[in-house]
């Protein structure tokens, strides 16, 4: 691909002009010689997002809520994810209105779906830009991505952490959630002792429903910080889940292990069933 919507000031420029005042014959053979170095790229793909995002620009710098931030960036991973699966993915953008002009609203959702088209006919983006026309893109934190998870879907499971008698586990509270659609998931925790991590880490296993509970999924290593009062941690799973039963973290040696003898569990969640 030798340009792109990404790095083509030009090509941004004539696809602004084309949605908000109209080109003359000159200028849109050169648009579409640029688009034409792009494959895939089309005027309507592209066009409607690149005068929402360039006027939204011009509007006073204010932070974006962090919840609509989630929002965005979860409407891109799903991009991503459609499109690597080969599904059409369907976006849309607020016109170049008076209104959108007016509005951080109208901006926020044009940026959503700046990085929706920009990843429908991008296939071989792994993961949505950082910045887009030289527009940093927000980084949503682990809380907001949480918070996002749960919102967007049906199916999502969310269960409150039981502790066990073990001392790390004194004060402990939070959740776990996941989503066994896209196989992804996050915990939170209050009130788990900090831990030494050249000494020992804590293990997450996820129980399926499906499998000999002796072998329970690897959800990933993670250390708890000292002087924190909320962290939420991503899970990883090793291998898919098809039917997850019972949430349980253990204290491991660093770096975990692929087999826990279950000598120190601090935490767990049992899902509800019914």
């Amino acid at each position: 691909m030798s340009a792109s919507f990404l790095d083509d000031a030009t090509l941004a420029d004539l696809l602004v002009q084309l949605e908000t005042e109209g080109l003359a014959a000159a200028e849109s053979r050169e648009l579409d010689a640029r688009l034409a170095r792009s494959p895939g790229a089309s005027r309507d793909a592209l066009a409607p997002a690149a005068a929402a995002l360039t006027l939204a620009a011009r509007l006073p710098q204010e932070a974006m809520p962090a919840a609509l931030r989630a929002r965005i960036a979860e409407r891109g991973r799903e991009a991503v994810r459609a499109t690597a699966a080969g599904k059409v993915v369907q976006f849309g953008a607020p016109p170049a209105t008076a209104a959108v002009r007016g509005s951080l609203l109208g901006w926020y959702a044009a940026a959503a779906s700046l990085l929706l088209a920009v990843t429908a006919w991008w296939p071989r983006l792994a993961e949505p830009p950082a910045q887009v026309a030289g527009i940093p893109l927000p980084v949503p934190t682990l809380a907001e991505q949480r918070a996002a998870l749960i919102a967007s879907r049906q199916g999502v499971i969310q269960q409150s952490w039981t502790p066990t008698e073990d001392a790390a586990a004194g004060g402990l509270a939070g959740d776990v959630v996941w989503d066994p659609a896209t196989q992804t998931g996050y915990m939170r925790f209050r009130g788990l002792a900090a831990n030494d991590a050249a000494l020992e880490q804590y293990q997450l296993w996820i129980f399926d429903g499906t499998r000999d509970d002796r072998y329970p999924v690897d959800g990933g290593v993670f250390d708890m910080p000292a002087g924190t009062d909320e962290v939420v941690v991503p899970i990883h799973a090793r291998l898919p889940v098809r039917k997850a039963a019972l949430f349980a973290v253990t204290v491991e040696p660093p770096g975990g292990v692929v087999v826990s003898a279950r000598q120190r569990i601090v935490a767990l969640a049992q899902v509800a069933t019914g």
